[in-house]
């Protein structure tokens, strides 16, 4: 079993930055990918950003440019920066791992608050 610890969250003005860190422990055998995804109350959750082992970060066009994820393989820990924060990236971001085992689990971090507004 894999455990997602997620912080970095909290208000920020627009056009501001944060870091999000997503710091993973457990039966970690193989990993995967890893991503966050994003919901607002009453919308559809969105996935925001991903990135495979050994493969290339994928993102929403509505982040792109502006959000980069990054692996840090020595801690177990991935962190999404994200700059020039715009009201509508409003929402709890959830990080997520996948990661085997006999079998590919998926784990979820807690969820961390974003609200970007001024």
């Amino acid at each position: 079993q894999v455990q997602l610890v997620e912080s970095g969250g909290g208000l920020v003005q627009p056009g501001g930055s944060l870091r999000l860190s997503c710091a993973a422990s457990g039966r970690i055998f193989t990993f995967h990918a890893i991503g966050w995804y994003r919901q607002a109350p009453g919308k559809q959750r969105e996935l925001v950003a991903a990135i495979p082992a050994g493969g290339n970060a994928a993102y929403a066009d509505s982040v792109k440019g502006r959000f980069t994820i990054s692996i840090d393989n020595a801690k177990n820990t991935a962190y999404q920066q994200m700059n020039s924060l715009k009201p509508e990236d409003t929402a709890v971001y959830y990080c997520y791992a996948d990661t085997g085992g006999r079998h590919v689990t998926r784990d979820w971090g807690q969820g961390t608050q974003v609200t970007v507004s001024s």
